[in-house]
């Protein structure tokens, strides 16, 4: 079968620090080829950096790709110096990419004020939020650098920040864990769009968007874990890692195998012909492994 690839996950989050050793044997013996760890903040550029080359030096066989880039939920706590310290950090590695960045409505407007994860976080208007995004798009352009955009409740905002900008990245854009509508992933295409599957589309609150991963194009499907967060329901938890200290359920990246044969099963296809689109698709956005 073709190699896996992991398009969107985390390897520097603190519930998989203490388990990166057996991550990495897992996802060398379960066939992944390589993975996008994907930063959110200035704080963990050189944390990223430093992993990749840790965990994947030349000759292994596993490849794990850098990404950096301002979240949305980080937004409000950038330095002034955050756009030049993104620009080094692509500038010192050619594989690198541009994320995780985009917009988050559901941070403004759905979050519950007690909320332990916005304790003592500034959140960023949505207007600020796009003043980033669409700086951090240009960036990648400029670069011409694959981008991989967070959009959560704010799919049709991000749609007007890609179709307002000057320029784009040539070798185009991830819409991670794709959640928007039936009627956008046209545009989005148009424009360059990929759209990652991961397992949370499985749940049953989820339904709508399970369905498009039906209709997207072939050649422009992704998958992810999004690891180690989004873990899978207890039966399809093949790679248990146990439960962070809040309590949540670890994802596993190696569970990237669960992501493809749920997916495969959704569109209808063989699992081996699913990998082999993916493969291609992963090396067209972001380069050969």
């Amino acid at each position: 079968m073709a190699p896996l690839y992991d398009a969107h996950f985390h390897f520097q989050f603190d519930a998989l620090v203490p388990h990166h050793g057996t991550v990495v044997e897992d996802l060398v013996r379960t066939g992944v080829r390589a993975g996008v760890v994907n930063a959110t903040n200035e704080d963990e550029f050189p944390v990223v950096a430093a992993l990749c080359v840790e965990f994947s030096p030349p000759g292994s066989p596993l490849t794990l790709l850098p990404s950096y880039g301002l979240h949305p939920w980080d937004c409000g706590q950038r330095t002034p110096h955050w756009l030049r310290l993104l620009r080094a950090a692509l500038l010192a590695d050619p594989r690198a990419g541009v994320g995780e960045i985009g917009l988050d409505r559901w941070l403004i407007d759905g979050v519950r004020p007690d909320d332990p994860r916005i304790a003592g976080l500034r959140v960023a208007p949505l207007a600020e939020q796009t003043e980033v995004f669409a700086a951090q798009l240009d960036l990648a352009a400029e670069l011409n650098r694959p981008a991989s955009i967070h959009a959560t409740q704010a799919y049709g905002a991000a749609l007007d920040v890609l179709r307002a900008a000057p320029r784009l990245p040539a070798c185009g854009f991830l819409l991670h864990g794709y959640g928007g509508s039936f009627e956008m992933i046209k545009p989005f295409a148009d424009l360059g769009a990929y759209f990652s599957f991961n397992l949370e589309a499985l749940q049953p609150r989820l339904a709508a968007r399970l369905a498009h991963f039906r209709t997207i194009p072939a050649d422009r499907l992704l998958v992810e874990t999004d690891a180690p967060v989004k873990a899978p329901a207890p039966d399809r938890n093949r790679f248990p890692l146990g439960a962070a200290p809040d309590g949540t359920v670890i994802n596993h990246p190696a569970n990237v195998v669960v992501a493809y044969e749920a997916l495969a099963e959704l569109r209808g296809v063989p699992l081996e012909a699913l990998a082999a689109q993916v493969a291609t698709n992963f090396t067209r956005l972001f380069g050969p492994v």
